[in-house]
């Protein structure tokens, strides 16, 4: 039984997360922000936790794998750019304990081993990608930030047998899809962004057709990411049956997910995972490789590995800027 403290300490908790907001352009639209008609969405269920003297816990299925374009990112390995998200999220926490002193969780559902192969990476690339964001969570705030995937689920299995076993459990037809994309305008929005992304990840200097031809495959294949995205979805409404539902995608207002800004771009479907990360003037903006190196920006190596780039360089006798977490430059 929530009382009515529990409800205001739940809608001030929700508002320091809609902050962060993701909005969606597409439907009804936030009239304010952080949007009341938003914390009433998922007012009930924050406020269990505050009732019951407990972290609220997020759930937020992203971080699957590094971009296989090259010209997108640094390699398979997560760097900085994960870094930098990973302690916005890991302050974001920090600051919700100042209203309700057990704070919160996220548990990051990495999704990576889910869509492996309709994305055209290596389960071995998959793996690389997960130990090192274990290293990132490990070093940035195990307290607060939990790592869950597929393997999780499924360890026994081999990666085939993961993915065909959440395919036929929770599974929807082709057809389904399609008609439900076709009748929701933001599934097909975001399906219109898989298929980017998709051609966008293969449209390199190893792909030898055209263009054309791989937007028709693509277009073939995001169904397959939309099908798999919402069968790991259910898995996950299973496996954290109270947890708030966080999102990468934007989400129109109201919407069961809360769609979370992870870091500062100008495009804002990038993501740490199909982007680098780039210092200007002593805070951090996520942008393609490509884009960087364009703009003259110096790659920086941290233990031997490609971190990030810097863009605007420190004057002589002056030290580079302090590292800043998206949260601290907004």
């Amino acid at each position: 039984m929530t009382t009515p403290q529990d409800n205001a300490v739940a809608r001030a908790i929700l508002g320091r997360v809609l902050l962060h907001q993701r909005r969606s352009p597409i439907g009804r639209q936030c009239a304010e922000a952080p949007c009341p008609h938003c914390a009433d969405t998922h007012l009930d269920r924050v406020a269990r936790y505050v009732a019951a003297g407990r972290a609220v816990e997020f759930v937020l299925p992203a971080f699957p794998t590094k971009s296989p374009n090259p010209a997108k990112v640094l390699g398979v390995r997560p760097d900085l750019a994960e870094e930098l998200a990973l302690r916005f999220l890991s302050e974001l926490c920090r600051d919700i304990a100042k209203i309700h002193e057990p704070g919160a969780k996220v548990v990051i559902c990495s999704d990576g081993r889910v869509f492996g192969q309709l994305i055209r990476v290596s389960d071995a690339s998959i793996s690389t990608y997960q130990d090192g964001m274990r290293e990132l969570v490990d070093k940035i705030d195990p307290r607060h930030l939990e790592l869950f995937n597929l393997d999780d689920v499924c360890p026994s299995h081999s990666h085939d047998e993961m993915r065909s076993k959440i395919d036929v459990e929770y599974g929807e037809s082709l057809e389904e899809l399609r008609a439900e994309i076709k009748a929701d305008d933001n599934a097909l929005a975001m399906y219109r962004g898989i298929v980017r992304f998709l051609v966008e990840d293969q449209w390199n200097s190893a792909y030898e057709g055209t263009r054309s031809a791989l937007q028709r495959e693509c277009r073939a294949r995001a169904y397959g990411v939309v099908g798999r995205s919402r069968s790991w979805g259910k898995l996950l409404a299973e496996r954290f049956p109270d947890a708030v539902r966080l999102s990468i995608h934007p989400q129109p207002c109201a919407s069961e997910k809360i769609g979370i800004l992870l870091a500062s771009a100008d495009d804002v479907w990038l993501t740490p995972w199909h982007a680098v990360a780039v210092e200007q003037d002593g805070g951090f903006t996520l942008m393609k490789r490509e884009h960087a190196e364009q703009a003259g920006a110096r790659l920086v190596f941290v233990d031997g590995h490609p971190s990030h780039y810097v863009l605007s360089v420190t004057g002589p006798g002056r030290p580079p800027a302090p590292l800043r977490s998206p949260l601290a430059a907004r």
